[in-house]
């Protein structure tokens, strides 16, 4: 009799944790079980980073900054470009990404390419 009673409570957690699989997978796919809600912020961000390194060949280091806009989101993203050495002669491009509401990459620029060694002249 007791057999019974625990194999019936270790089949309730295991109900719990499927129900926060689901969940977990409707943030992994950037679908919310509400259907209009943005994506969360961190998935948006390395969404974006993914899109544009399929798109450009070149592997994104660092989001420099972001904003929510009406039309969904505006990156800068910080590229290398071109690996020299020393490190800090490696050439950068910090391209202007923007995406949709859902976070899918709508058009990309770059707006400066630099030295990753050099201070920006510009103050910003």
């Amino acid at each position: 009799m007791s057999n019974t009673e625990n194999t019936s409570q270790s089949q309730r957690p295991r109900k719990r944790h499927d129900s926060e699989e689901t969940q977990v997978s409707h943030e992994d796919t950037g679908k919310s079980a509400s259907g209009g809600r943005r994506p969360p912020l961190m998935q948006v961000l390395r969404e974006a980073r993914a899109q544009l390194a399929e798109l450009t060949g070149l592997e994104p280091e660092s989001v420099s900054s972001f904003e929510q806009t009406e039309d969904g989101w505006s990156l800068e993203v910080e590229v290398l470009e071109l690996s020299r050495v020393p490190d800090t002669m490696s050439l950068m491009g910090s391209y202007q990404v923007e995406l949709d509401p859902q976070g899918q990459l709508t058009g990309y620029r770059r707006v400066r390419r630099y030295e990753r060694g050099r201070a920006d002249a510009r103050g910003r």
